[in-house]
């Protein structure tokens, strides 16, 4: 499940030997109102199709560097970039120049267009490349996604957005000081499971859903940064309830009023020294609907479950996937062709970009969801009901 991270003096080490310079003392993720394109299944909300997006940029693609190279960028995102039609993979930014080596390899790369966290900052003369991909350890998002707007470049942050929202304040502020995008990679926005759960939301088809019930959890079996409170900025909450938080707002089209939650007892206190090792939560919405929600990384558990005021909506397993997705509702089973998240993502934020609409994830967005954190943690710090601040 993505990086594993250890800090090490200024420098984050990746369990693949990524280095990720560490210069921030830490304080400081139907279809999308669109149609199907191509082979897959790509959605703009431009409407327009892909040749004709290209067609009117002269068939220029926009180029992406990924910053960062574990576990996430090197199985989904880079895979990821073989697929899509608008943008493709031109660079990285690694601590490690022979895992740069590999990419510009792999994937035949301009060897130009390989960077060090110390020499990224020459990507702002780089006109192969319009967008970076910040994919390291939240703790260091706002750094490097700041870094990256300055540079000129249009931003896309991993989720969590970052570990604090003040951190995210300054992010937004970065961007559009620059005037450069800033979009976070809530891929499940372009899953087509999902979007049908918006889409329903919208159209009350099932009715209002009133009762929501999730689950997402795993068991860890070593330290890494998500149980390091500075990169992570706490633990499964942080990493996987997000995924829960997220989906309940889709559901109801607004973020909750009030929540409350209680930490787990920790079965593994020295694995789980720094973060909850598990945590139960409840969010309460404007309109009376309800969210009872466990995350954990001592457990297992992938599912959401919505009752409607006129029918249900059930994700039994791997709801929160990559791939692999099943779900049924009160009418019959979903059963949509396999697609892939991340390059339907990265394709929509470069139809944003040559097209001039604006995000559906923006860092608003992603700055909402650390807020709902925030309020969950408080929540279990003070046993009390917390009213959420989304101002």
């Amino acid at each position: 499940m993505g990086q594993t991270y250890k800090a090490r003096g200024t420098e984050v080490i990746t369990n693949g030997g990524e280095r990720v310079k560490d210069n921030s003392d830490f304080s400081r993720r139907r279809f999308l109102e669109g149609l199907l394109i191509g082979t897959a299944g790509l959605a703009f909300g431009s409407k327009l199709q892909a040749a004709e997006i290209l067609a009117q940029n002269q068939g220029r693609k926009l180029g992406i560097a990924l910053l960062g190279l574990g576990r996430y960028a090197t199985g989904e995102l880079g895979p990821a970039l073989r697929q899509t039609k608008l943008i493709e993979l031109r660079g990285v930014i690694t601590g490690h120049p022979e895992k740069g080596e590999k990419w510009a390899t792999d994937y035949s790369l301009d060897k130009k267009n390989i960077y060090s966290y110390e020499t990224m900052d020459r990507i702002a003369d780089n006109k192969d490349i319009d967008i970076i991909y910040v994919v390291t350890p939240p703790g260091l998002h706002a750094e490097y996604a700041i870094r990256a707007a300055k540079l000129g470049k249009h931003v896309i942050s991993e989720k969590p957005m970052s570990t604090s929202v003040a951190a995210c304040d300054q992010m937004i502020e970065a961007c559009k000081a620059t005037k450069r995008q800033l979009s976070i990679g809530y891929r499940l926005h372009f899953d087509p499971y999902h979007l049908e759960l918006a889409r329903l939301a919208k159209t009350q088809e099932l009715g209002r859903f009133m009762k929501m019930n999730g689950r997402f959890a795993y068991v860890m079996g070593q330290k890494e940064h998500r149980t390091d409170k500075k990169l992570g900025g706490g633990g499964p909450l942080m990493d996987l309830g997000i995924y829960i938080v997220h989906g309940a707002c889709m559901a109801t089209e607004n973020p909750p009023l009030y929540v409350t939650a209680k930490e787990a007892e920790k079965k593994k206190p020295d694995l789980f020294s720094e973060v909850e090792e598990g945590i139960s939560f409840t969010m309460e919405f404007p309109k009376g609907e309800k969210m009872d929600a466990y995350t954990s990384f001592n457990d297992n558990g992938n599912t959401f479950h919505l009752d409607g005021e006129k029918g249900w909506m059930d994700f039994p397993g791997q709801a929160f996937s990559y791939r692999g997705i099943t779900c049924n509702t009160s009418r019959g089973a979903l059963n949509y062709p396999p697609v892939s998240q991340q390059a339907r993502q990265m394709d929509d934020f470069a139809d944003c970009i040559l097209t001039g609409r604006k995000t559906g994830v923006p860092g608003e967005l992603g700055r909402r969801d650390i807020q709902i954190l925030m309020a969950i943690y408080e929540a279990a710090r003070t046993g009390q009901r917390v009213k959420v601040n989304t101002a």
